[in-house]
């Protein structure tokens, strides 16, 4: 059978690969310590729950209207009023099922072939295929480890062509747990009113953050951007709810009437009990997404600096999410056996195989030097995973 073009333009996540691949082993009985997952360890809360049965006891169970029901809408409008102060538009809202679903919906209405996505590396790694999926080109703009992931303005203008439509924005990051400052917003903010682009804004771990710098979305920087911006987030990092499929998206009406009719040809609505679980973890979350705070800082703190006392490790505190992102370059070439480490997907295969120890590598993430390893397990299982790591890198030649 002949495959579309299109379905070979775009590889399998590496993250959701090698999940799987941990669990796999795990399955077979084999001792793995996994820091690949990209989700919290605790439960989702038991309020979300309580609402989830209440619909189904309800007879909530059919179809919704495909961009999701007006109480969940309204929802949506009340957090984006009082953690962005920005006022939305019923019509202004598409729920989807999950913010990556958003994101899909978001390049299929918006490109055509050959437009242009500007996406800052490190990047997560949906964004690329997702814009070749949509017959765009992903356009790479490369940012410092020594600027903690920051855009520069001069690196960003050089990107930007006649064709560039969108800048991909993602604050928290994930792989990097960096925060965007104001100032770098409002460089940001200020080049993309001059070259008339889309910003994307993918703020799914806004609520994952540790203070310093504080999360700031770029409508609240600068609020004359709102016109030019999309905003991205879901319910699935800071209520626990990775499982419920719950992503939207607030942006200009005729994008995300646009996003709404492809929706509508693909999966139709999100799923009615998970709305109304949405409901209730964003009007009355705050409270659980402070404790996941709580309870993943000392988690970070202690991963990070055991990452650092490993020789040729470095690792800076990430600011918000739950990855830390050490840089191996000072391990590459080392030799275990009669293999050499020539690469992250290298280190992390040996990890894997021979410490039982589950990491990302960063090429997928646009990196050549870099593991993400997620901090979500509890404190004890840090600790031994990071003496795994140690005696690991510490058997290299």
């Amino acid at each position: 059978m002949k495959l579309s073009t299109r379905s070979t333009r775009i590889v399998p996540s590496p993250t959701l690969s090698i999940t799987a691949k941990a669990k796999a082993m795990a399955a077979e009985g084999i001792d793995i310590i996994d820091f690949s997952a990209g989700e919290p360890a605790q439960d989702t809360p038991d309020f979300v729950k309580t609402a989830a049965q209440a619909a189904i006891q309800s007879g909530f169970t059919k179809y919704t209207p495909v961009p999701g029901t007006d109480e969940l809408k309204q929802a949506i409008i009340d957090k984006f009023q009082r953690d962005q102060g920005v006022a939305y538009e019923k019509s202004q809202i598409l729920v989807s099922c999950g913010a990556k679903h958003s994101l899909y919906n978001i390049f299929q209405a918006l490109l055509d072939p050959g437009d242009e996505v500007i996406i800052p590396a490190p990047y997560w790694v949906s964004y690329p295929d997702q814009v070749r999926l949509a017959d765009g080109a992903p356009v790479i703009l490369e940012t410092q480890e020594s600027d903690h992931y920051a855009i520069a303005p001069h690196a960003l203008e050089a990107c930007i062509t006649p064709r560039t439509k969108a800048l991909v924005l993602n604050s928290p990051s994930n792989p990097t747990g960096a925060v965007y400052s104001s100032g770098t917003l409002e460089r940001i903010a200020g080049i993309a009113k001059r070259h008339k682009i889309l910003l994307i804004s993918d703020e799914i771990y806004e609520k994952l953050v540790f203070g310093d710098p504080p999360f700031l979305s770029i409508v609240s920087v600068d609020p004359e951007i709102v016109q030019q911006t999309v905003l991205v987030n879901g319910v699935s990092k800071a209520f626990a709810m990775t499982g419920w499929r719950i992503g939207y998206a607030a942006g200009p009406k005729d994008l995300i009437a646009a996003m709404s009719n492809i929706q509508g040809q693909s999966t139709s609505n999100p799923t009615s009990i998970a709305q109304k679980a949405a409901v209730a973890a964003l009007r009355g979350g705050s409270a659980f997404s402070d404790e996941l705070v709580k309870d993943l800082q000392p988690k970070r703190d202690l991963m990070v600096e055991q990452l650092n006392s490993i020789p040729g490790v470095t690792c800076p505190t990430p600011a918000g999410a739950f990855y830390a992102y050490p840089n191996i370059s000072g391990i590459l070439g080392r030799r275990h056996g009669p293999g050499t480490i020539a690469s992250p997907a290298d280190l992390a295969n040996y990890l894997l195989q021979d410490a039982h120890l589950a990491c990302v590598p960063s090429e997928p993430f646009g990196s050549s030097s870099h593991l993400r390893l997620s901090y979500t397990p509890p404190l004890e299982t840090i600790r031994k995973g990071m003496e795994r790591l140690r005696c690991a890198i510490e058997a290299l030649s």
